[in-house]
């Protein structure tokens, strides 16, 4: 393996399937028998799975995305852990329901295609005794696969933490997010080989409000100057981390997908193919046209 493999960064948004993409990040009209992934599959190197929060995958439709990214041999895919082991936290999961999410994504991983299962927690997740225990049992249930952890509350912020991800060679989420009294803050953390990064947006007045939607949650778009510290930031990540993942969970009207080509841009990428109607829905991408080419 040479030195470029060993700390290569992957760039891609969170999520594929929006109504609102449409007309933006792909064409109005899909070509027929055309799928979204063998669009994304030309302009990034990763997805993160958004579906596998709210349910565990079909194997079906893992076996049939792997195929729609033949195209570009360095895509992987990133998962989120299903909200089961996460969010709905009365009880522990059953060996039933742990079983289902892990044959869901069995295709992913036995194909090599996996690159990391996200374990993420909402801020309401505080460093209790019985949260510490709740975490310890998620990463032995699922220690055969590459893990990131993201916590969002700043009680998680202590040197503790990080020595005991180090032990158990789990990747830290370094996040962007609204920052408030007790959020985590950005940083640049490595406690893995692999490194992970997730810029959320920064849309204060909706990030907590109880009626807002999802879309309205993650309803932003960095600026350039906003995202240089990240692009540092990635940067020194991949200085420790051999594989590393920059997600863009921004989706709304596909800003994700603005920002994810801002990264890889600011990342020193220059071959990557710029749709055409994103372009004329976000005409400031079109400081980035080098010798790049558009695509309908």
């Amino acid at each position: 393996m040479n030195s470029d493999e060993q700390h290569i960064v992957r760039v891609g948004p969170a999520g594929w399937s929006y109504d609102d993409w449409k007309g933006i990040v792909y064409p109005a009209q899909m070509p027929r028998g055309t799928h979204a992934l063998e669009l994304l599959c030309k302009w990034f190197d990763t997805v993160e799975i958004n579906t596998s929060f709210y349910r565990p995958p079909n194997p079906k439709y893992c076996e049939s995305w792997l195929t729609k990214v033949e195209s570009n041999p360095r895509f992987k895919f990133t998962a989120k852990l299903w909200q089961r082991f996460t969010h709905e936290r009365e009880d522990w999961p059953s060996e039933e329901e742990t079983d289902e999410f892990i044959q869901g994504i069995a295709p992913l991983h036995e194909a090599g295609k996996l690159g990391a299962v996200l374990i993420q927690f909402p801020w309401s997740f505080k460093r209790t005794a019985g949260n510490r225990q709740w975490l310890a049992r998620v990463i032995d249930t699922f220690q055969d696969y590459p893990l990131t952890l993201e916590v969002r509350h700043a009680s998680w912020d202590v040197p503790e933490v990080y020595e005991g991800l180090r032990e158990r060679r789990v990747a830290f989420c370094n996040i962007d997010q609204p920052l408030f009294k007790n959020s985590i803050e950005p940083s640049e953390r490595v406690t893995a080989p692999l490194g992970y990064v997730r810029l959320h947006g920064r849309n204060h007045n909706d990030w907590f409000r109880e009626d807002a939607g999802r879309d309205d949650r993650y309803n932003y778009l960095y600026s350039p100057e906003e995202l240089k510290p990240w692009i540092a930031k990635i940067k020194s990540i991949r200085e420790r981390a051999k594989e590393i993942y920059a997600i863009t969970n921004n989706h709304y009207r596909g800003q994700a997908v603005v920002n994810a080509f801002d990264l890889q841009e600011g990342l020193g990428k220059r071959d990557f193919i710029l749709p055409r109607q994103l372009l004329d829905a976000y005409p400031q991408l079109r400081r980035l046209l080098h010798e790049q080419t558009t695509a309908d």
